[in-house]
């Protein structure tokens, strides 16, 4: 329990970093301006944080209940498995449904596609290095 709660909070931090990482760059920036007329002039940083550690908490959760019907043989290649569920349902489908609702650049899906894909497997590999059931 003492390493599901540990876990969960660096991995609500690190969901965090990685967000801002991912999102605040120069190169991301020039990216994702055609989202400029729609996005908020300020982000509610106490709300981000506390909604990137609820992520964490059910990411690790959610790992654990899954872990046993994970694919592969150590706790690391269930990391990635789940890690490319989660960029499934998380980051793949949110890409299609920009896709097919707005006028977006494919080079802006790529990249939120790619580095969701990298988010996910960081976040995984650490679920599945540290974390196994009771």
């Amino acid at each position: 329990m003492t390493s599901y709660l540990m876990i969960s909070i660096i991995s609500g931090i690190l969901f965090g970093v990685l967000d801002a990482v991912i999102n605040a760059n120069p190169f991301a920036q020039r990216l994702y301006q055609v989202y400029t007329p729609i996005a908020k002039k300020s982000v509610n940083f106490v709300a981000g944080i506390a909604i990137d550690l609820l992520y964490g908490f059910v990411m690790a959760g959610l790992f654990l209940l899954l872990y046993d019907s994970l694919p592969g043989a150590n706790g690391l290649l269930k990391g990635i498995s789940y890690a490319i569920i989660a960029w499934f349902f998380r980051v793949v489908m949110y890409v299609a449904s920009q896709w097919m609702m707005f006028t977006v650049p494919g080079k802006t899906l790529l990249y939120t596609l790619f580095t969701g894909l990298a988010e996910m497997v960081i976040l995984g590999s650490l679920y599945g290095l540290v974390l196994k059931p009771a």
